[in-house]
């Protein structure tokens, strides 16, 4: 059995914000019927979460929920219980027409912080990132230039930002070139 390691083995770089790819994480694409109690019910139980509204992401103590689309949820624990999570909800929606399936190894997580962190996502994607326009708990499936990605933002400004672990080390490029000193247009000052 191979070690379990992140895409770009914790990469990390410092420039007008801090760029990190984040430890392993667990994570679940369910695709279903959101509004069914029983799916509810089973991805609440497991995560302590509150079932999150249209482009949100909730947090409970088990992990977070996140909006994907009007039929996936991004259903995120802890690396080391992503493989009881899933056989759970796969028993327990067994008799749903749902879709669950572990994308950990799939994926691949970064960490953007500090003051500069919501324009040098800006400059990336095509997204409103002002303030007021995109606040904590609130969650986008869009583009890091040209490669699929989804992030959201937390009450302290620090974003997540996913995307396929095939493309890891071309988003930290990014990320890392948009964040270099100097480079700061101050849109969000």
């Amino acid at each position: 059995m191979s070690d379990i390691a992140t895409a770009l083995g914790g990469a990390r770089s410092q420039g007008s914000s801090s760029v990190s790819e984040a430890p392993m994480q667990g994570m679940i694409t369910l695709r279903g019927n959101l509004a069914d109690p029983a799916l509810v019910a089973a991805v609440t139980g497991l995560t302590g979460a509150a079932m999150p509204s249209t482009r949100q992401i909730t947090q409970g103590e088990g992990g977070s929920l996140g909006w994907m689309s009007p039929d996936e949820l991004l259903i995120l624990v802890p690396h080391q219980g992503v493989t009881d999570a899933v056989r759970d909800l796969s028993a327990t929606l067994k008799d749903q027409h749902a879709l669950v399936c572990n994308v950990s190894d799939a994926r691949a997580v970064f960490t953007l912080s500090g003051p500069t962190a919501r324009e040098v996502l800006a400059k990336l994607c095509p997204v409103d990132l002002a303030p007021g326009q995109f606040e904590a708990g609130e969650l986008r499936r869009t583009r890091v230039a040209q490669v699929a990605a989804a992030f959201w933002v937390d009450a302290q400004g620090d974003f997540t930002l996913i995307c396929f672990r095939s493309v890891a080390q071309y988003v930290f490029n990014l990320l890392t070139e948009a964040a270099l000193p100097g480079g700061e247009v101050g849109v969000f000052a």
